[in-house]
């Protein structure tokens, strides 16, 4: 690994997430990755829970709502330039974008992202509406 890595947030999409949002990698160390998400306006994501990370997000645009349910415990909050989310080990979560320009953020996953298999679909609180 390089001593020290810079990296500019890709014009275009690298992935796309198992949720259905679209995701641009960015940099990882050995403790944590972080990645830029981005929902499209007026779309839902496919709910998820993850099996061995868990991740802090931080929303840089749009506007919409984060619904998270671990064990009895479930929380809907909006979510717009500002916020930031935890999602601990074993939560499940869904978001939707409910403004006119695409929901983004970035978002450190600890450790870093393990690759296929990682997140597994469960029911959420809304009907996805990405493919």
């Amino acid at each position: 690994m390089a001593m020290f890595e810079t990296k500019q947030l890709p014009a275009g999409r690298d992935a796309v997430a198992p949720d259905g949002s679209d995701v641009r990698v960015l940099l990882a160390l050995q403790g944590g990755g972080m990645a830029h998400f981005e929902l499209a306006p007026d779309q839902t994501s496919k709910a998820v829970t993850h099996r061995t990370v868990e991740e802090i997000w931080f929303f840089l645009s749009g506007h919409g709502q984060m619904w998270r349910k671990r064990d009895d415990h479930v929380s809907v909050v909006d979510v717009s330039p500002g916020t930031c989310i935890t999602i601990p080990l074993g939560t499940q979560f869904q978001f939707r974008s409910t403004g006119s320009e695409p929901l983004a953020a970035v978002g450190v996953t600890m450790p870093p992202w393990p690759g296929e298999g990682e997140a597994v679909i469960v029911s959420g609180q809304w009907a996805p509406t990405v493919p």
